[in-house]
């Protein structure tokens, strides 16, 4: 079942000029040697090792006869493609039952069965053009420019144009073309009090709705005349949630039972993937005939889904290995249960991310001559909002935080599908005995990285820069400033409901007509 992640999906064709047939492997399990290409059989059609030739890339081939465990062996690590080319007939089209055998240093023989189809020239649209050689070059770059132009029957003269070299983006952007130029504006600067985020923050917001930067703006100037904001991360853990399927209940039930008493055998499994990822704990939910797990890590300053999808899976390996007590019918790494890039109740009370509270007390005179409201309407109004939300359905009572975090997410070069799960806010104000509004969010799932992803990117990395987010271990800090942010924006926002200025402004500012 693990084994045909190895095949790659679609990739079996026929070669132009009868040249044979061909298929790929990638390397998505772990790193080993392929010691030997036995034979591949298609149907009933047996292809041995002298018919077998290996396109590793960059122009090296190698016939399968010339490998082997005495020196020739084919480095595989993770992420590698290879190209495996059959001298034989051309398949007719339709469904084809590919098995190949192949040894390894590390598992011995392994045999592969998968299905796979031929799809007929009659069936396919104009494909995008790429290069095998270097797909991020300036020639594949304009190739892929004129079939979109000459695809659309359209001129580019915006697209084409960018400032950095494009093989920056190998791992961020496939068929790369051109670029979307987002505006970006500055808010701020913005004081925070952090455990990791202290001082005075610029904050670069990519946007194109009108307002947005000047209501953060707003919110941010009456925060620092009333000392700023304290921002708080009280939890921290990525989650990736496979499912176990059994014949009944109670299988599954033992299951989980045999998972919790060996959990420290499945920590060095799944942490030997990653010297970052750490394994702090395996929650188990049962229902039906379905174990359920959830695994929960540390990842740095990384985000992290990647990297705890491998640990997860290098530990469930370990698990389908060992657990001998009862069949497991299926198995499937993620289950929709880590609920990633959707919003959900389990991250709202669990955590995903960062788990950050960010709180201030505003003032009541500034925010009667700041924002035109007294502490009371804004509670006041807190609490019909909240009923609101209640019955709505909503799984959180913020009002725009997805505004501010998606600014952010842009500019900076975060996963912007994030947004989801990271916009949930949990919002509480109340009217303190000296008159003044204590107000405070907890975003229970900020998913933010200052490593890895978009963030090494030109003008991503330099956003981060201008917030002091580059380097080695400053990701908390760019979670308390982002929940900073949002409480600017949720004060802002319900201030200008509050005093009906929400559309005068967005009519003076926006653009509504």
């Amino acid at each position: 079942m693990l084994l045909k992640l190895l095949y790659t999906r679609g990739s079996l064709h026929n070669q132009p000029q009868g040249e044979g047939v061909a298929f790929s492997l990638k390397n998505r399990l772990d790193t080993v040697k392929v010691t030997g290409f036995r034979q591949v059989q298609i149907g009933d059609v047996v292809i041995p090792a002298e018919q077998i030739e290996v396109d590793m890339g960059g122009g090296e081939r190698r016939p399968a006869t010339a490998i082997d465990a005495a020196g020739q062996a084919v480095e595989l690590p993770v992420g590698r493609a290879l190209t495996v080319l059959l001298a034989m007939p051309p398949l007719a089209e339709g469904i084809h039952q590919v098995q190949f055998w192949f040894t390894t240093d590390a598992f011995g023989e392994l045999h592969v069965e998968v299905e796979d189809a031929i799809v007929g020239a009659g069936n396919q649209k104009p494909r995008i053009p790429r290069s095998e050689e270097d797909d991020y070059s300036e020639a594949a770059i304009a190739a892929r420019q004129r079939f979109a132009e000459q695809f659309s029957e359209k001129e580019f003269k915006h697209l084409k144009h960018y400032s950095f070299d494009a093989h920056q983006l190998q791992g961020n952007c496939e068929h790369f073309m051109g670029v979307a130029q987002i505006p970006v504006g500055l808010a701020g600067p913005l004081t925070v009090h952090g455990e990791h985020a202290q001082g005075d923050f610029l904050i670069p917001m990519a946007t194109t709705e009108g307002t947005l930067v000047a209501s953060y703006n707003r919110g941010m100037q009456v925060l620092n005349l009333c000392g700023g904001v304290k921002t708080t991360v009280i939890g921290d853990a990525m989650q990736r949630a496979p499912v176990f399927v059994f014949s009944d209940a109670r299988g599954a039930r033992d299951f989980g039972r045999w998972v919790e008493a060996n959990i420290d055998r499945i920590r060095p499994e799944a942490e030997s993937t990653s010297r970052i990822a750490k394994l702090q704990y395996i929650d188990t939910y049962l229902s039906n005939k379905f174990a359920f797990l959830r695994f929960n890590y540390s990842t740095g300053d990384a985000a992290g889904q990647n990297m705890v999808g491998r640990a997860t899976f290098a530990a469930c390996s370990w698990i389908l290995e060992n657990y001998k007590e009862t069949k497991i019918e299926h198995f499937y790494l993620e289950s929709n249960f880590a609920t990633d890039k959707k919003a959900s109740q389990i991250n709202v009370m669990r955590t995903r991310g960062k788990r950050v509270v960010a709180e201030a007390v505003v003032k009541r005179d500034v925010l009667m001559q700041r924002m035109r409201v007294t502490p009371e309407q804004l509670a006041y109004h807190g609490q019909v909002s909240n009923v609101g939300a209640f019955l709505s359905g909503a799984n959180n009572n913020g009002a725009h935080s997805a505004n501010g975090i998606t600014a952010m997410f842009i500019a900076t070069g975060q996963d912007v599908a994030n947004v989801s799960e990271s916009s949930a806010g949990v919002l509480y104000s109340e009217v303190n005995k000296d008159g003044d509004l204590y107000i405070s969010i907890t975003i229970p799932s900020l998913i933010v990285a200052t490593h890895g992803g978009g963030t090494g990117l030109a003008t991503q990395n330099e956003c981060l820069q201008m917030l002091g987010c580059v380097g080695r271990g400053t990701v908390n800090k760019f979670a308390e400033i982002v929940a900073g942010v949002v409480l600017a924006g949720e004060l802002s926002l319900g201030a200008a409901i509050s005093s009906s200025d929400w559309v005068s402004s967005h009519e003076q500012y926006g653009r509504n007509r």
